[in-house]
């Protein structure tokens, strides 16, 4: 159902990456970055890639990393050196190519972009336009990149809970129709790393707002008993007079992002063997991934980008 995401540890600054991976060294201070791809993404004239906190000059985060967000504990040099160092790695780094990004909001909105304000406040951007790469920035939300591979259009999601709550990926799916005719029998989907259902925990309140909107929400939750070492090694001094099965019940709730995001692909037409997700989880794997959560808020921004080779 799902493809393969494969790393590859980009090098040549000047040759750019074909649908296939391969590893080599980046020449800035003698490290390597580490780019995710969707081998469902096979088109030679396409560019694509999740980025990692792999390389980099940032020294906010535990040392030499890859932060491609303006954050607070970061400088701007920073950045702009990391993400030019990005680009080159993906060969996006020429004048040839253009990067729009977004003000994300946790929204539905969606913009179509060519020229002009290349970074709109929303969650979603589709184009058809050569030499522009459509960025999506992530940190445990998921990064969602689509292509039809029939009209070569592109498009760049950000779903947290909110918005797949809001069906941003959904209404992706819709826009790209609008706007280029996009057939989703002709689309494929890659959803890059985020957190997942085993870290995901939410409260009731979320679970009641997917309830108000989707018929299988059940499907996306999970519950776990919370685990209490104490409590298990001591049981006696934890007894309540109440009669079984009417105590307290401490149990935690999980969302799974994937499933949700997949679920919409899905009903949307987009076929099931058009879908990647990437198996890596940004909670479980913070010596690879940024996540917001696992590391407290003080955190960098990873980029999900998606565009179409100049001709």
């Amino acid at each position: 159902m799902f493809g393969f995401y494969s790393p590859h540890l980009a090098t040549s600054y000047n040759e750019p990456m074909g649908a296939k991976t391969r590893a080599t060294t980046t020449r800035a201070r003698n490290t390597k970055i580490e780019i995710l791809q969707s081998e469902i993404f096979n088109f030679s004239w396409l560019v694509h890639g999740f980025s990692t906190r792999v390389g980099g000059c940032s020294e906010g985060y535990g040392g030499s990393s890859l932060n491609l967000g303006f954050t607070e504990e970061d400088t701007r040099t920073a950045v702009e050196h990391n993400r030019q160092s990005f680009l080159r790695a993906l060969g996006a780094g020429s004048t040839s190519w253009h990067m729009a990004t977004q003000r994300q909001v946790h929204s539905d909105l969606i913009h179509y972009v060519n020229s002009g304000d290349l970074h709109p406040t929303g969650d979603g951007l589709i184009t058809d336009s050569p030499g522009l790469l459509l960025g999506v920035q992530t940190a445990d939300c998921l990064p969602v990149l689509m292509v039809d591979s029939k009209r070569r259009a592109v498009g760049a999601f950000h779903a947290g809970w909110r918005g797949t709550l809001k069906r941003i990926v959904e209404k992706g799916v819709g826009e790209m129709r609008r706007q280029f005719g996009s057939q989703p029998r002709d689309l494929r989907a890659a959803i890059g790393p985020g957190i997942h259902s085993c870290c995901y925990q939410v409260g009731e309140e979320v679970r009641d707002k997917f309830h108000s909107q989707f018929a299988y929400a059940a499907e996306l939750f999970r519950e776990a008993r919370e685990s209490n070492p104490v409590h298990e090694k001591y049981p006696l001094l934890f007894l309540t007079a109440r009669a079984p099965g009417h105590g307290p019940e401490e149990t935690l709730l999980f969302l799974d992002l994937v499933a949700a995001n997949t679920r919409q692909l899905l009903d949307t037409g987009v076929p099931a063997k058009n879908i990647s997700a990437s198996p890596l989880c940004t909670s479980c794997r913070t010596d690879l991934l940024f996540s917001y959560r696992k590391e407290k808020g003080k955190v960098g921004r990873m980029l999900g980008v998606v565009g179409i080779r100049p001709r």
